[in-house]
């Protein structure tokens, strides 16, 4: 019995201070300072309406009013950093060649017509003669105000130091946001530049749910500035999934998806990211049920056209739209 009544107010104290902290989390930590907020990103620069990743993708998507790209890169054989999400090529070459075991001046056009994964049955058709896997530095060199999202596809050391290289080179710590779902990469881009934005990995997620269940969340620092999570609902509703897959969607959604989640870590300065969202039903739901930051899309235009009508949370970023309203005037 003298045991429980000393644990009882322990426990109670415990559970007050962690919702205190939960709604006021500056009174323990400092708010992050990430100077860009992005509620419309394209994804792999909008793969339904243009090659994906292409450098007509992100011109395109940036005259839709995107505020950041997402991107994906890969090495060479020559230790180039191109803009690709697989190394292996078969998806959107004639080939079943690697990134990996190429040079640069050697990689094969993209297809014409290519599949847009998260859509199924979707297929997108080049717009103009641009087929050709980008430079991560081409990317930069034309884009220098917009936020990019860059997601490093590879353990590779060398990978991980040239991309660096290029970030500094181009002036944009503050507004690139790196890693990958592996923690171990995820790890070593912090390791190589802790000033530079850095998303959850899967693991570093899982840890998450976990801090924010048994009520610690509130206690603990978190060196993240971005989480970027599938919204798994969506991810039913367009594929075919077995009965055990479903079920560990549900759960997944039920445990993750969580507005009182995203609220404390919006307050902390962490942005949360849903991806990949094409629907206007899916934008409703991201933005104002669960009050997130901002919608990775495939269809940058349809995005567009949904904030446009005074739907989800104003602009918050301009840089992104400035440059957009200049790329339109060029035309």
């Amino acid at each position: 019995m003298l045991g429980l009544a000393i644990a009882l107010p322990i426990i109670g104290v415990y559970i007050m201070t962690s919702v205190v902290l939960l709604n006021f989390p500056l009174l323990l930590h400092k708010k992050k300072q990430v100077k860009f907020r992005c509620r419309h990103i394209s994804h792999r620069g909008g793969a339904a309406e243009n090659l994906e990743n292409t450098m007509t993708a992100y011109r395109h998507a940036l005259n839709m009013g995107t505020e950041m790209l997402e991107l994906d890169v890969h090495l060479t054989a020559d230790q180039q950093v191109v803009v690709c999400h697989d190394d292996d090529l078969s998806r959107v070459t004639d080939t079943e060649l690697t990134i990996s075991d190429l040079k640069y001046k050697d990689l094969p056009p993209l297809m014409r017509t290519l599949r847009v994964q998260f859509q199924p049955g979707v297929t997108c058709h080049m717009k103009n003669e641009d087929c050709h896997i980008p430079l991560l530095e081409s990317v930069f060199a034309a884009f220098p105000n917009i936020p990019i999202n860059v997601d490093i596809k590879s353990n590779c050391d060398i990978l991980i130091d040239k991309t660096h290289h290029l970030i500094c080179k181009y002036n944009r710590r503050d507004l690139t946001v790196w890693g990958n779902f592996s923690k171990e990469v995820t790890d070593k881009c912090f390791k190589k530049d802790p000033e530079i934005p850095i998303m959850f990995s899967m693991q570093r997620t899982a840890l998450l749910i976990f801090l924010f269940y048994s009520g610690l969340l509130p206690f603990v620092p978190l060196r993240e500035s971005l989480l970027e999570i599938m919204l798994p609902v969506t991810m039913i509703r367009r594929f075919e999934v077995s009965t055990t897959m479903k079920i560990m969607c549900y759960l997944v959604d039920w445990l993750l998806i969580s507005p009182i989640l995203f609220k404390h870590l919006d307050k902390r300065g962490i942005q949360t990211y849903l991806w990949v969202l094409n629907e206007d039903s899916e934008f409703n739901l991201a933005f104002n049920k669960l009050k997130v930051a901002g919608v990775m899309t495939d269809y940058p235009t349809r995005l567009k056209n949904y904030l446009d009508s005074g739907n989800g949370p104003p602009l918050a970023n301009s840089s992104s739209s400035n440059e957009a309203s200049q790329l339109i005037k060029q035309k």
